[in-house]
């Protein structure tokens, strides 16, 4: 694992960098990326980071400086054996005061890479209490404040799942803590739309786009009870690209199904393909 925070690559990921005053330790007042690495390479940075600048314009923190970011990841990656592993770009508010009010000492912008393990084919998911307020103030970025998010994975994790999945206030389909879901039914290619509070996926989207020739892929609401008669059901994500559920709470279902196997066929054809789409 390497760290690098504002242009000084930490001679530790555990050496100390980071002033008690920070925003973003204080309230979370930051957006973050994580971005897939394979061999060594960042897939899709330029979506990445054009969304970290989208959340931090939403989060009213500024723009961050993109050219100064990719310093960081190129910091990073460079001089570790990374054939499967992960980036992490949080960008906060800078030192503030102990309260919300932000104060005007600029931005911090931390990155770390670090190797890691890919995720299994498949795995199981859990449905939570909980609600996405898909009328929030924060409804869309992809911010730090996430331990709302920590305390449904915690939920999921008791629960035998790796992935908690949760409806919005209306009670339609929303999202996972850190993943976007499809689901089939009647052989139709299903993902809730981007009105329903769930984050625009970078996975998500490239499966939209990439699977419309040879799936019956749409973009539709429905109740979070959908899950219960679903014919497949999949996550996307990051890391996970196209994973496979097996377990929906108590259901149990086959996975891969052929929706999603040809999902995921898809997908890793293109991503060889390139890695910046």
């Amino acid at each position: 694992m390497r760290a690098w925070i504002n242009g000084r690559t930490l001679e530790s990921p555990h050496e100390p960098a980071l002033g008690v005053l920070d925003h973003g330790l204080v309230v979370g007042d930051g957006v973050f990326e994580t971005i897939k690495v394979v061999d060594g390479v960042p897939f899709a940075l330029t979506r990445h980071l054009e969304r970290l600048a989208r959340s931090a314009g939403g989060l009213g923190i500024g723009e961050p400086d993109l050219d100064l970011v990719r310093r960081g990841v190129e910091a990073t990656v460079n001089g570790q054996v990374i054939p499967f592993g992960r980036i992490r770009i949080t960008v906060t508010s800078g030192p503030g005061p102990l309260g919300s009010p932000r104060g005007d000492q600029g931005q911090t912008v931390v990155v770390v890479a670090e190797p890691s393990t890919p995720p299994p084919a498949t795995t199981a998911i859990a449905t939570v209490p909980w609600a996405r307020n898909e009328r929030g103030a924060l409804s869309g970025l992809k911010t730090t404040s996430y331990a709302e998010n920590a305390l449904m994975v915690e939920h999921a994790l008791r629960h035998g799942a790796s992935e908690a999945v949760m409806a919005n206030t209306a009670g339609l389909l929303c999202e996972g803590t850190g993943s976007c879901i499809f689901y089939v039914l009647d052989g139709q290619l299903v993902t809730p739309t981007l009105e329903s509070g769930c984050l625009a996926g970078v996975t998500r989207a490239l499966v939209l786009e990439w699977c419309r020739d040879e799936i019956d892929v749409v973009e539709r609401d429905e109740p979070i009870e959908v899950l219960e008669r679903a014919d497949e059901v999949f996550l996307a994500g990051t890391t996970r690209d196209v994973q496979g559920i097996h377990r929906v709470d108590d259901r149990e279902l086959a996975a891969p199904g052929p929706v999603t196997a040809l999902a995921a066929k898809i997908f890793a054809r293109r991503s060889a393909e390139t890695v910046d789409p």
